[in-house]
């Protein structure tokens, strides 16, 4: 028997509501704040993400999905949106536009990782990006939005962390420090860290493994290696989310996965989850764009999953509305009731009204108990009377309650 590949679930009709509910809030949430869709293909060039989310991760190291086309072009499915994102701003000249440029995606993203709880293979993310100002106010902007959309969703106990890791100008000196300290502890780092700390020290502190989180706690910290702007602009974020009424904590030992990421970076997470359980996040990549090619331009963003979203709403026990249901069901009795029933069924359709027809050679009774399962209004009775007659029996499922309608009255009875 043939099943889904590990790391990746059906979205059955049971689920739909979630997802319905999600996409509908992240559209408002978008249209409140000036962002406009964008869809990028499933599968770039392999370099673009080497590029950009740094060939000493994890995802470009050991999760990507890599293969060569037929015409030997070396491609990879998408590990995450913002490269994507990113190479559509270069590539179709919206550098041209009025600045920022917002955008927001909605998407499958692909990680060979191992399989857990909100977390799969192919998975579904939902994220914005921000281009071309370089303000904190525009990262209180894009922070504010993030949490103002799990709320409206109906999530609450979430805390906001925060932390600003600098710039290409103050960073190195940072890393320095970073990696001397952790050169001490070589004997205690898991074979991961080992190999990070020569080539990437800044992801030592984002190692989950309890004794590698024991060290982190004691390294130094990011914000006391800031330059002056970078100091400056830290602190000018931080009144801007202390206006906007946001309580956040800095944590000085988030640095997130990616190694794009430049000054601001955050991350939302609900209170009794911690930080495996992360809703969302995300930050500054002031020099990313440059390094795809680009012009210098400041950018900020940020991203969440859709499973893992839909996972802390169940904890949470939030109701979610509905999905909407068809008004009317059409139940027959006979042959020629059943063309009548089609041709009536067309009819409603088009007028707006939503009809589900039974299947043909069922009894009234399980019609109508088919009707019942389905949840809808009413029900349209038509039996071989009805149809010289002109009429239909309009029943109200609500009330058990039957009526005879003309055939030509039905459209203004339902509207």
């Amino acid at each position: 028997m043939y099943q889904a590949p590990r790391g990746t679930s059906d979205i059955l009709p049971d689920e739909q509501v979630y997802w319905y509910y999600i996409k509908q809030q992240v559209a408002d949430s978008c249209q409140r704040y000036g962002y406009q869709r964008i869809d990028t293909p499933l599968f770039e060039d392999s370099r673009l993400f080497s590029r950009s989310v740094g060939e000493e991760t994890d995802i470009v190291d050991k999760e990507m999905y890599t293969f060569k086309d037929k015409g030997g072009n070396q491609l990879t499915l998408r590990p995450e949106g913002t490269a994507s994102v990113c190479r559509a701003y270069v590539e179709h000249g919206m550098y041209n536009l009025p600045q920022p440029v917002k955008l927001y995606y909605l998407a499958p993203i692909f990680r060979y990782e191992r399989p857990q709880a909100g977390r799969f293979r192919q998975h579904y993310q939902f994220g914005y990006e921000a281009f071309g100002d370089d303000d904190s106010s525009l990262d209180a902007e894009v922070i504010d939005m993030a949490w103002q959309f799990f709320r409206a969703l109906g999530l609450n106990s979430l805390l906001l962390k925060l932390n600003s890791i600098g710039c290409k100008e103050c960073r190195p000196n940072y890393l320095a420090v970073l990696r001397d300290y952790y050169t001490k502890h070589t004997g205690e780092l898991c074979p991961d860290c080992k190999a990070r700390l020569a080539r990437n020290p800044l992801r030592l502190l984002d190692c989950k493994r309890p004794s590698c989180q024991q060290i982190a706690r004691l390294a130094p910290k990011s914000v006391n290696y800031l330059c002056p702007q970078c100091e400056a602009h830290f602190s000018q974020l931080k009144k801007h989310l202390g206006r906007l009424g946001l309580p956040f904590t800095v944590d000085n030992y988030l640095v997130r996965g990616l190694d794009y990421y430049t000054r601001t970076v955050f991350e939302i997470q609900p209170e009794v989850e911690g930080g495996q359980s992360t809703l969302g996040g995300g930050g500054r990549y002031d020099s990313l764009i440059e390094e795809l090619g680009g012009s210098p331009t400041p950018a900020i963003g940020f991203a969440a999953g859709i499973e893992r979203i839909i996972l802390n709403l169940k904890r949470q026990g939030v109701v979610i509305p509905p999905l909407p249901k068809p008004k009317v069901c059409m139940a027959h009795i006979g042959d020629i009731a059943a063309e009548e029933a089609i041709r009536l069924a067309a009819t409603l359709r088009r007028a707006g009204i939503s009809v589900v027809a039974t299947s043909s050679g069922k009894s009234l009774k399980a019609q109508l108990r088919q009707a019942n399962t389905l949840q809808v209004s009413y029900t349209i009775i038509i039996g071989k009377q009805e149809v010289e007659a002109g009429t239909v029996v309009l029943r109200d499922m609500a009330t058990s309650e039957q009526q005879i309608v003309p055939v030509d009255q039905l459209l203004e009875q339902l509207s």
